[in-house]
């Protein structure tokens, strides 16, 4: 049954979100624990419209760092619709299928940004990070769907 975009908006908002902030903390610790500067993996998504240019950022500006955070946010919320949509065909959504979707759905974002879209459009922090790191990104990605998912549940079918 399709449902509203309003009502659409609001289930997707959460998972959204959280994925957002939880996978926004762990392009910083993987920044640090990396040694890279704090803000090139935040920079690094801007690169589909900056070319490799945005890969060699550090500093703070709108045209490189505005534009990988709105990227960042822009394909978190994507995602929460993937993730939100395998939770609409759930029959008894609960915590445990929520995380396996929060997982499922991450998964299928790594192997898309990592594997399948060509190069220009690829998240850019994967040239800057470890893949510990990497995974740690998806990780908290994951998180954040499941965390706001289970703040979700119960709104409007």
């Amino acid at each position: 049954m399709p449902i509203s975009l309003a009502v659409a908006a609001r289930r997707i908002a959460p998972p959204g979100l959280g994925s957002i902030l939880l996978g926004g903390a762990a392009l910083w610790w993987g920044a640090r624990r990396d040694a890279v500067h704090p803000l090139a993996p935040l920079n690094a998504p801007s690169h589909w419209l900056w070319g490799d240019d945005a890969l060699r950022q550090n500093g703070a500006s709108l045209r490189y760092t505005g534009v990988g955070a709105l990227t960042h946010a822009g394909s978190s919320m994507f995602w929460a619709a993937l993730y939100d949509a395998l939770r609409r065909r759930r029959r008894d959504p609960n915590p445990r299928n929520t995380i396996v979707d929060a997982a499922v759905t991450a998964g299928v974002a790594a192997m898309v940004d990592l594997v399948v879209v060509p190069r220009r459009l690829t998240p850019g922090f994967e040239r800057q990070l470890s893949g510990p790191s990497l995974v740690c990104f998806y990780a908290a990605f994951a998180a954040g769907l499941a965390l706001g998912g289970m703040l979700g549940m119960g709104k409007s079918r």
